[in-house]
């Protein structure tokens, strides 16, 4: 494979704007090549799993049948 880019996208602004803030990251995922999107996709998959672990959402419950 080539050589990984290390990517530096802040956003600074003085005073809050949603729409600029919706375009930059829009921008941003579509500098992305396919494969970067996936990785960071699971990711963040990954940290949310670690995340709700850690808070006490271990494991699905199970369906119990019952007669």
């Amino acid at each position: 494979m080539g050589v990984k880019k290390k990517r530096k996208n802040v956003l600074l602004m003085k005073s809050h704007d949603e729409e600029k803030e919706i375009e930059f990251e829009l921008q941003y995922l579509l500098s992305l090549s396919v494969q970067e999107r996936f990785e960071l996709m699971e990711k963040k998959s990954r940290e949310m799993k670690n995340l709700l672990y850690a808070h006490g959402h271990r494991k699905t419950p199970e369906i119990i049948k019952r007669k």
